[in-house]
């Protein structure tokens, strides 16, 4: 039952999206208003929950009246009148006519998702649980949080990763999406997944609507479309030099053509190194390429109406990927500084721009001021200089600036000076919002991993491959045979795609077991056996049972998720070290230890006094791989 409450809760939240956005856009057809509906049903699935939460703390009554709110307006949205608004038969680029050409894009890259999450989330086999080559580090993470936030019911959440009451520092409306569904009785895989299915819809299909409108055409989006997210470098070429090195492209772990860190390639394909593994890139993209689209129509098209819908559905935006939320405000300062060169400077043009501005500020700030900009401001190793990205990581160029380029993207980044040149006015003012992020990127570090720049670098790409798109359709025109046309348009596609389509296949065959058996053992008993509250000390790898499945806090996580966000946690590392190896009573209970486990992990890690546990505390639990003491 379950299950059945979590499928009719999301679909409150989706229809509420859905009837807005075919509120907003009277005239459009399903190809726009179902995935903006879905990027709309997400957003409000992020924010009405948090809300009520603030009363409540995050439990059932918050989750119950955050579904009753989105049942009320789905009500007023089926019942108060509205007026339709007329538009010429052929004007609008979101016409039904479009559809099939959105389909043939957007459907194809949703069943092959569907495909890597079946495979990638907690797929059971013989009583463990497996995942795929780009799961294995992340999934982890999140499942701790997701579950954290549903047990221990405290919000805004701490860090289920470390003891205390530290705050996460992390963007986490875009877990507490899926611990709705835990609240509401779904299994931890299904509440993982059930927001992730709209979510993806979202982002292909209003990134194939954003393409549509910047260009006009149907065809130079689809081919926008897929040079984005299955567009790759030329960094296949690596793996040519025998049948034994291109083979090991589908067995080696992260040795693929679009992230091959021995030979300085980085350029993931988005789908299955950004969108699946990273749920805040997932859920920000989800109402960012929405955002966009509105954006445009807004600021390029003098929409003027389109400002509320804009904000209202970007409020919950930077604590669900703060990267997202940076994004969109430099590609409004660029549209901003558009208007006021390029259109008249009326009250009636300049006014929604200030309406945005101050009903998104009014939220944004006190939404960061806890979270996003304490630890841009006081985390470690967060903000700071640094020159060229993830190639100059220690103050000498890997690649010459261009090539490292040119390698990593390929066709699309070759292009991008006669497409820009190509372009028309307005797509070139949009596109230097995406300058501007490039500009941000290679001169500004947002948090400790260089990296994760790329969060901001992947929407310059974006509208680059927009641009791209256009100009490459406009010069394939030009040949005047159909046979050549293809066979040109087929080799470049070949080419600017080639690295992706086998990225693509080593995730499809990659399989990993994340945990054992016995592992889903042990979090059955954490869950069923222990108080919510508990405390474990366990060894620091990233893959902690009783954290992840379990709910339940550890005294120190590992550093790949703790150093990352900006954690100081020096004092925790070093008391595992010493609760482990020189164990004693007063220090057990000065941290607020309750449970101690013992396993492998642990044992690789610490000389372990596990016979002092032994003597002083209660064995409460064992299998074949682990045992935990019970102290106190």
């Amino acid at each position: 039952m379950g299950l059945l409450f979590s499928v009719i809760y999301l679909g409150l939240f989706l229809a509420a999206g859905i009837l807005t956005a075919r509120r907003v856009f009277p005239a459009e057809g399903p190809a726009l208003c179902l995935p903006l509906g879905c990027a709309a049903g997400v957003s409000l699935l992020a924010a009405f929950p948090a809300l009520f939460a603030l009363f409540f703390d995050f439990t059932l009554p918050a989750v119950l009246a955050a579904g009753g709110a989105a049942a009320l307006l789905v009500l007023a949205l089926c019942l108060l009148p509205h007026r339709r608004r007329k538009v010429p038969a052929g004007r609008s680029p979101g016409r039904r006519a479009d559809a099939p050409a959105m389909a043939a894009c957007v459907l194809p890259l949703l069943a092959l998702t569907c495909v890597l999450l079946y495979t990638h989330i907690l797929r059971p086999q013989d009583g463990a649980l497996h995942t795929g080559q780009s799961c294995y580090g992340d999934l982890a993470m999140h499942l701790a949080y997701i579950k954290g936030i549903a047990v221990t019911g405290i919000f805004p959440p701490i860090e289920p990763l470390l003891a205390g009451r530290q705050p996460l520092n992390y963007p986490y409306l875009c877990e507490t999406v899926s611990s709705v569904f835990l609240l509401l009785g779904a299994d931890l895989r299904a509440a993982y997944l059930l927001p992730e299915l709209p979510a993806f819809a979202a982002v292909y299909g209003m990134g194939w609507q954003l393409a549509r409108r910047m260009l006009g055409s149907a065809g130079k989006a689809s081919l926008a479309f897929w040079l984005f997210f299955m567009g790759s470098g030329f960094g296949f070429a690596y793996f040519l030099g025998s049948p034994e090195s291109f083979a090991s492209i589908f067995t080696g772990y992260y040795t693929t053509p679009t992230n091959y860190t021995a030979q300085n390639i980085l350029w993931v394909n988005p789908i299955v190194d950004l969108l699946i593994p990273q749920r805040a890139t997932l859920f920000g993209w989800c109402v960012l390429f929405a955002a966009l689209y509105l954006l445009w129509r807004f600021a390029m098209e003098g929409q003027r109406r389109l400002w509320l819908p804009l904000a209202l559905l970007v409020l919950p935006l930077p604590l669900m990927q703060t990267h997202s939320a940076l994004a969109l405000v430099v590609l409004c300062l660029v549209c901003g500084v558009y208007t006021l060169c390029c259109r008249p400077r009326t009250a009636r043009v300049l006014l929604p721009w200030l309406g945005l501005a101050v009903l998104c500020g009014a939220v944004w700030l006190p939404e960061s001021l806890g979270s996003v900009l304490s630890q841009a401001v006081g985390g470690e190793n967060m903000l700071r200089l640094h020159f060229n990205w993830a190639n100059n990581p220690d103050g000498t160029l890997t690649d010459p600036y261009f090539w490292f380029y040119i390698k990593n993207i390929g066709v699309v980044y070759l292009l991008l000076i006669p497409a820009f040149l190509h372009a028309g006015k307005r797509q070139r003012w949009f596109y230097g919002g995406g300058l501007a992020l490039l500009l941000l990127s290679e001169f500004v570090v947002f948090q400790p991993n260089l990296y994760d720049n790329n969060k901001l670098l992947f929407f310059w790409h974006l509208l680059g491959c927009v641009l791209v798109a256009g100009f490459s359709w406009d010069l394939l025109a030009k040949l005047r045979r159909p046979a050549l046309r293809i066979l040109a348009g087929a080799a470049v596609c070949l080419l600017a795609t080639a690295g992706s389509i086998l990225t693509v296949g080593r995730e499809l065959v990659s399989d990993y077991v994340q945990w054992t058996a016995d592992d889903v053992a042990l979090a059955a008993f954490a869950e069923a056996e222990t108080a919510p509250d508990a405390l474990f000390l366990t060894s620091r790898s990233h893959l902690l049972p009783v954290a992840s499945l379990a709910g339940r806090q550890v005294v120190c996580g590992s550093d790949i998720y703790l150093y990352y966000h900006g954690v100081d946690y020096t004092s925790e590392r070093n008391a595992v070290q010493q609760l482990y190896e020189t164990p004693d009573q007063a220090s057990l209970d000065a941290w607020g230890v309750d449970y101690v486990v013992f396993d492998a992990n642990v044992a690789a890690q610490y000389d372990a006094d596990e016979a002092w546990y032994a003597a002083n505390a209660s064995l409460c639990y064992q299998n074949g791989s682990c045992r935990v003491y019970q102290v106190g």
